[in-house]
């Protein structure tokens, strides 16, 4: 599960997004529009802008550049959501400022139950493996 704490968060995504990423913020706006970025960026100010890979693919690269040659934006932290992962894309996105990458699989609860049973059912196995294997 990921968290992010921040005060402001700005999510540039399509209005059917349906993972819930921050119910716990003070201030969250979603817009969908990516000629309504930088003003909403100017509006609110926010900590944290994390961007829909997919729903900007075509105009990341354009907004990213801006954002990191402005040096009013240079203390917001970027990151971005994508559906799958790239290597040369992900690579660029870092390059291009931004912080953190998330994927689908990232927003999955862990199973704390099963975590802590198979953690101690491996630590078993392999200190009784390895007093059988002396013997």
């Amino acid at each position: 599960m990921i968290r992010i704490r921040s005060k402001n968060v700005l999510l540039v995504a399509p209005d059917n997004f349906s993972v819930e990423l921050l119910p716990n913020n003070k201030q969250f706006r979603h817009i969908s529009a990516p000629g309504n970025i930088f003003p909403a960026i100017h509006e609110q100010k926010p900590n944290v802008v994390i961007f829909h890979y997919e729903h900007l693919s075509t105009d990341i690269e354009k907004i990213l550049r801006r954002i990191q040659s402005n040096t009013a934006y240079n203390k917001i932290k970027i990151c971005c959501y994508k559906q799958k992962e790239h290597t040369k894309v992900d690579s660029l996105l870092k390059v291009l400022g931004v912080d953190q990458i998330f994927y689908p699989h990232d927003f999955k609860q862990p199973e704390k139950g099963k975590n802590m049973v198979t953690a101690v059912v491996n630590a078993f196995d392999v200190t009784v493996m390895g007093l059988l294997a002396k013997a």
